[in-house]
């Protein structure tokens, strides 16, 4: 916890001497009513009932305490509902993901995890699905309906090559439509100088002003692959574009990070080992995490975690509000029970 106007915790030292005051003006006040009692008064105190006269005074002690705390503006982190509107989840589907180290194959793994992700997700929070091998295409915008996404994912397609970087920029554009991110142009740009009339003039990508990683509160990517990069954009250039952005990325390595595990296609198993070093790095860069997983139960968990994550977030928040807050209900039920038990209004 820290405080945007430490100040006035300086405030706080008067605090004390309110209950010694409070007893002054008791002593003060008891003399003459010692001289001046009255049945009434005698009866009260037999009773033991004379605690009550003294609960308002200490409920406006703590109401004017709090007021003061609330005066330094604390700051902390709370736990709060997640902001975020969109989540786009980046699969992997290279034909390394036929691989039966996770049960009963790395793609069917991977595809029960994300739909319990989506179970697990607030309904309120649009989902969307870019898939990635050689090529990368958005198998499913943005949207609210879980049905549509199910039914993108079922019918997942495997392909040769993977192309890490094409799917972060892939959904980076699927985020900000208007920042003019074409994978096509970035990934064969040199290529491409020839145009046909019929060609559109696309615009160039926009600048933007580099923010804070992960500072986007809008929007979160969640990256699944099993292998390392072997064909289209740099995965930490793509990266950087993200962070740049302030968008989170989340990245899941699944299957054994040796690569040894058994495969028709044994000559490609260079290709099957998880880059983790480079993984690693885009969860760093984007202010994400890194989750290993090389069982389908420890998907399954990587995702439920990363599910349960989207219904509330950790974040500095100031409190002063809910201290004041506090100590106007504490205001109140003194006032009350200053007139509930003591028939008057001090």
């Amino acid at each position: 916890m820290f405080f945007l106007s430490p100040q006035y915790l300086w405030l706080m030292l008067a605090v004390p001497l309110l209950p010694a005051l409070y007893v002054w003006l008791l002593r003060r006040r008891g003399k003459p009513a010692v001289r001046y009692s009255n049945v009434a008064v005698v009866r009260a105190a037999v009773a033991g009932r004379h605690w009550r006269r003294h609960v308002p005074p200490a409920l406006f002690l703590l109401a004017f305490a709090g007021l003061l705390f609330a005066a330094s503006r604390p700051v902390t982190r709370v736990a709060l509902p997640w902001s975020k509107s969109t989540i786009i989840l980046a699969m992997d589907i290279s034909l390394s993901m036929r691989v039966r180290d996770v049960q009963p194959n790395r793609l069917v793994a991977a595809q029960e995890a994300a739909k319990q992700f989506l179970k697990e997700a607030p309904k309120n929070i649009e989902v969307g699905l870019v898939t990635f091998a050689g090529s990368t295409q958005v198998a499913q915008r943005a949207t609210l309906d879980r049905e549509s996404l199910v039914a993108a994912i079922d019918g997942f397609q495997m392909q040769r090559g993977t192309a890490v970087g094409n799917a972060i920029v892939m959904s980076l554009s699927e985020l900000f439509p208007d920042h003019g991110l074409d994978v096509g142009d970035m990934t064969f740009g040199s290529r491409r100088q020839s145009r046909s009339l019929d060609d559109k003039v696309k615009p160039a990508p926009k600048q933007i002003t580099p923010v804070a990683p992960g500072s986007y509160t809008s929007a979160a990517i969640i990256l699944l692959t099993d292998g390392r990069r072997t064909t289209g954009i740099d995965t930490l250039e793509a990266a950087k574009m993200a962070a740049d952005r302030g968008i989170r990325i989340d990245v899941v390595g699944l299957g054994k990070v040796d690569g040894l595990a058994s495969s028709p296609d044994n000559y490609m198993a260079i290709y099957m080992q998880l880059d983790e070093p480079t993984l690693k790095e885009v969860a760093r860069m984007t202010g994400g995490e890194y989750h290993h997983a090389d069982t389908a139960e420890k998907l399954r968990t990587v995702y439920e975690n990363l599910g349960s994550r989207t219904q509330v977030q950790t974040r500095e928040t100031e409190i002063s509000a809910l201290l004041a807050l506090a100590a106007a209900l504490l205001m109140m039920t003194a006032g009350g029970l200053s007139v509930l038990w003591l028939r008057r209004i001090d």
